[in-house]
């Protein structure tokens, strides 16, 4: 008769129940990858920006194509609308629609304060590309970072904003007088407030 110590057991048993895990670890990792949202190309960002921004296309191309290159290709990007001004400290309000492909469309706001050597005021048409954004909900944090802007009657200028691994790269194009560098939040909101902090 083979005695097996008690430890001698337990380890077996151990590898046992590891053994039997490992089918369902596979199955459960090979879920998530199924549900990991496909990220969006050059090509359907700048479709998307052709028939939001108009006739601006080429600044909007290259400015897509700048952000993919050093971010690489978002899960999610943002169309909508922004106001803005500065004297020294400034605010910024905006609102738009979010689209995902695996959890459909949301209409989303912004505002947020900032301050820095930044002066003027600006309307912008915007587009945000969305990065690493596990679930819709993720989006409304506070999201920093630091923007500059030197544009008069028009042009584009691109953001970069982080909160915890999430990144909002902002493309705006816009009418107005601005220039200067600030640093601030913008802040993602369900539903309109005038309230920037």
């Amino acid at each position: 008769m083979i005695r097996i110590s008690r430890r001698g057991a337990l380890l077996r048993l151990g590898g046992l129940a590891l053994l039997a895990a490992v089918p369902v670890l596979a199955v459960s990792q090979a879920a998530w990858a199924q549900e990991r949202p496909i990220p969006y190309s050059d090509n359907e960002l700048v479709g998307s920006g052709h028939r939001f921004f108009g006739s601006l296309s080429r600044g909007l191309a290259e400015a897509i194509q700048s952000a993919t290159r050093r971010w690489g290709q978002p899960n999610a990007y943002v169309l909508g609308q922004e106001g803005s001004g500065a004297f020294i400290g400034g605010l910024r309000y905006g609102e738009g629609t979010m689209y995902t492909r695996n959890a459909g469309d949301r209409r989303l706001f912004w505002q947020g304060p900032s301050i820095g050597f930044d002066v003027g005021a600006d309307g912008d048409r915007t587009m945000m590309l969305v990065y690493n954004l596990t679930s819709t909900d993720s989006i409304f944090e506070r999201f920093v970072g630091v923007d500059g802007s030197a544009y008069l009657v028009g042009g584009f200028g691109i953001t970069a904003l982080n909160f915890y691994g999430v990144t909002v790269v902002q493309i705006r194009t816009g009418v107005g007088a601005r220039l200067g560098v600030n640093v601030g939040y913008l802040k993602f909101t369900p539903a309109a407030t005038w309230n920037p902090f």
